[in-house]
């Protein structure tokens, strides 16, 4: 694991995975490596309740509803379909969910306008074709029809991306469970194995980009992620996320906990302030999600890793929450200067401390980007 910039959550898990199969005692479905019981426990984590020998750490944080309709729609064989906000991690509960139940979360169809029919369907070895002719040999499966074959998850990120004819092709797939390839004579069907599904994800503010047909939607369980209001759920997943960056780049840091609730608070002002906004002009592009505040936390140690005194300071925090929500000039700018005098600068007055080191990085950076 050490050689993967970013090991997937069966390899990084593989240890808990592999213990948590040896004392599964429940009900398998299909092929599934785990019981749905212990798949909802490796993503929530266990409890006392539980009784097991080993405590199994929370990796996803939600309600556990969303979780066990997950759960329940896959083993039903239904396509899941995680449709959400920006950085409600969708992706993240469908790289866990697919980790947990066949130990192979990579069989990934990443969603885009160029994205075509041969990317969830097939397609073909050129040199082969001219070489010995069109044959399984030279057919390229796509992750979906590998998935198909194994008889097991395959993934589907952004699927409003994709335009109609690609969203189309997933019909018969869901429906039908196999893929005709009219090119062969023989083995001119791929059918899917049990234990065969779909877990696909999209974003909710892409409304009406590619919206999916009726057909397509008949076909898929949704489970709605919603944005994380909760300021200490919100706060487990930044902490959870910024101790797995700290070992991955082997920095021995801790995050004061006062800088991590200006950082939370600062995301509650700006959204409040948003969702008061009367027009687009007067909100952030930013999207204010949770993992954008995983993203200025990251860039804050970072930046004091390499350039500071390798001691997250609040000014370094300001001046990375500043250039990382200002994406229009200066129409962010003047949203974020608005922020800091009237918000800020006066609980910098009241309180002191470090939210006036944040109100002097939060003007330097301003001053910069302006």
């Amino acid at each position: 694991m050490s050689d993967m910039l970013r090991a997937p959550a069966e390899v990084k898990y593989a240890d808990e995975l592999d213990w948590l199969e040896s004392v599964d005692t429940g009900p398998k479905p299909f092929s599934w490596r785990l019981s749905p019981r212990m798949v909802r426990l490796f993503i929530l984590g266990s409890e006392r309740a539980d009784g097991l020998d080993r405590q199994i750490p929370q990796k996803w944080f939600g309600d556990r509803s969303f979780v066990e309709r997950a759960i329940v729609t896959l083993a039903s064989d239904r396509g899941l379909l995680l449709i959400g906000d920006p950085g409600t991690g969708k992706s993240w509960l469908a790289e866990l969910l697919a980790a947990a139940i066949c130990r192979n979360s990579t069989l990934v169809v990443q969603g885009t306008a160029g994205t075509t029919e041969d990317h969830i369907k097939y397609s073909w070895n050129v040199s082969m074709v001219i070489a010995r002719g069109q044959s399984r040999e030279s057919m390229i499966p796509s992750p979906i029809m590998t998935a198909m074959e194994q008889g097991v998850i395959g993934r589907f990120e952004e699927l409003t991306r994709t335009t109609s004819d690609v969203q189309d092709a997933l019909i018969s797939i869901l429906s039908e469970k196999y893929v005709s390839i009219p090119e062969l004579d023989r083995d001119s069907i791929v059918f899917a194995k049990p234990g065969f599904s779909i877990i696909a994800t999209a974003n909710s503010r892409d409304r009406g980009v590619n919206d999916l047909s009726s057909a397509l939607k008949r076909r898929f369980n949704f489970v709605r992620i919603p944005v994380v209001t909760n300021k200490r759920s919100e706060a487990e997943i930044v902490r959870f996320r910024t101790e797995e960056l700290l070992r991955r780049h082997h920095i021995d840091l801790d995050v004061p906990p006062t800088l991590l609730d200006i950082l939370l608070q600062s995301f509650a002002d700006l959204r409040a302030a948003a969702a008061s906004a009367a027009s687009d002009d007067e909100k952030l592009e930013s999207a204010l999600s949770t993992a954008e505040q995983i993203g200025v936390l990251e860039d804050a140690i970072l930046h004091s890793q390499f350039f500071g005194d390798r001691a997250l300071r609040p000014e370094i925090l300001a001046g990375s929450l500043m250039g990382s929500l200002v994406r229009r000039s200066p129409e962010d700018l003047a949203i974020l200067n608005k922020y800091l005098h009237g918000v800020v600068e006066p609980r910098a007055k009241q309180d002191g401390g470090d939210w006036a080191g944040f109100l002097d990085g939060g003007r330097q950076a301003i001053a910069s980007l302006s």
